[in-house]
């Protein structure tokens, strides 16, 4: 599936961008993820294409809508192969807030064919303190109470927030 790579906006000195990779668990994961500093937080833009279609939760775990969050270092190294992205950290928490509530909580992602893009605002950061983070997507939903990372599962792809050019 074609992916646009473009921001719905024009561009300004206040935007970042995270190109995301898959890893190991979910090679074919490709997209982006845009922030924008705008009056009282941070406007983000997601487009995600590779995503591992919805699984319910009959025998284990669900596989989407996924968990995505900034997480606390800016590495996208794999390591293990079969737990990558660890060297990321935990979710990004600057205010020591209970899970749910980090800097670094997004809403999920939900795969439609493997597609996903969406768009919201928060109030929780603004991009000159994100920039140099890693945003992770992972296989499980977040269910935004267990402490201190949502049971979101498997880390699947990576990007580090870098400034737009």
């Amino acid at each position: 599936m074609w992916i646009h790579h473009y921001y719905p906006y024009p561009m300004c000195s206040t935007m970042a961008v995270a190109h995301i990779k898959g890893g190991p668990l979910r090679p074919e994961i490709n997209g982006v993820v845009w922030l924008k500093d705008v009056p009282g937080g941070t406007e983000v833009y997601a487009e995600v294409t590779g995503l591992p279609p919805f699984q319910p939760a009959d025998n284990g775990d669900p596989i989407g809508p996924h968990g995505f969050h900034i997480h606390e270092f800016g590495t996208c190294e794999i390591s293990d192969p079969e737990d990558p992205f660890q060297a990321a950290g935990e979710h990004w928490n600057p205010h020591d807030e209970p899970h749910g509530n980090h800097a670094g909580d997004f809403p999920v992602l939900f795969s439609n064919n493997g597609y996903a893009r969406m768009g919201f605002f928060t109030d929780r950061f603004k991009i000159a303190d994100a920039i140099g983070k890693a945003i992770i997507i992972h296989k499980n939903p977040d269910d935004y109470r267990t402490q201190p990372t949502g049971d979101s599962g498997k880390r699947l792809a990576c990007g580090i927030i870098r400034w737009a050019k």
